[in-house]
């Protein structure tokens, strides 16, 4: 199935883009972020067990256990903070 993945702030920065589409046998965000750790580099370090970031699926903040479905737009990115 296909994903549109969007990245944001220091994901962004990390990665080299803003977005992709991409194929993934389906499975859990969880899942999901193991898949795109699995590129290594920059990808492992950013999706790290213990690394903060959050994940939306389909502009709906998604716990790992979220089960994904083709066509969902899943969001990554850091903890916003404000003042």
């Amino acid at each position: 199935m296909t994903l549109k993945i969007l990245y944001f702030a220091r994901l962004k920065e990390s990665f080299g883009r803003a977005e992709e589409d991409f194929d993934f046998e389906g499975g859990t965000v969880a899942e999901l972020t193991a898949a795109l750790a699995a590129r290594g580099g920059a990808w492992a370090e950013e999706l790290a067990p213990g690394r903060v970031f959050r994940v939306a699926v389909n502009q709906e903040l998604a716990p790992p256990s979220t089960p994904l479905a083709a066509g969902d737009e899943v969001a990554i990115f850091p903890p916003v903070t404000g003042g």
